[in-house]
């Protein structure tokens, strides 16, 4: 019964995972819609989409903070591996390890930031332009992106430290 506590954790954990990258995938198809739709009625129809500016630019805010959610616990980020490359195994999880953290600690600053943001926004009731619509939804929308980050950068953390072979089950890290 004991070896049937860490599966469960490890499947409660992936869905997690699942649910955050498959809500950042839903905002690429948001912003690629947006685009398309509106580059569709100007070209086709001579009119467009109130405000189509304004969602766009909140949409791709959004979609960039769920994006660094899916990339930080994957790994997907811009690195430079030379050090890590020449390390021995030991070194490269210490090395993984002390990267991680600074990255949860550099997006829990970035995401205390960005609550002040959503806060005075909403405090300032920022429109958009045509239908005069509250923006601090879309600000909200991107911080929990940004709380995502942290999450899913806590559970990677703890994955190298305590479940490393965890991290090693994923396909992306089977390169051919």
């Amino acid at each position: 019964m004991s070896q049937d506590l860490p599966t469960q954790r490890k499947n409660i954990f992936d869905r997690i995972i699942d649910s955050i990258e498959w809500t950042a995938a839903l905002f690429v198809g948001l912003v690629a819609a947006n685009i398309f739709l509106s580059v569709f009625l100007r070209k086709f129809f001579d009119t467009s989409i109130p405000d189509s500016y304004d969602f766009g630019r909140l949409l791709l805010g959004i979609l960039i903070f769920w994006g660094i959610a899916a990339t930080s616990y994957r790994g997907g980020h811009i690195t430079v591996d030379l050090v890590w490359s020449l390390s021995s195994p030991r070194t490269k999880r210490y090395i993984d390890v002390f990267a991680t953290l600074v990255l949860m600690l550099v997006v829990t600053v970035q995401t205390i930031m960005l609550l002040d943001k959503v806060k005075n926004t909403y405090i300032d009731n920022v429109l958009t332009y045509d239908l005069n619509l509250p923006t601090w939804p879309f600000f909200a929308l991107a911080w929990m992106g940004d709380v995502c980050a942290v999450l899913l950068i806590a559970i990677r953390t703890w994955r190298l430290i305590f479940q490393p072979q965890a991290l090693d089950e994923h396909p992306e890290h089977h390169k051919a």
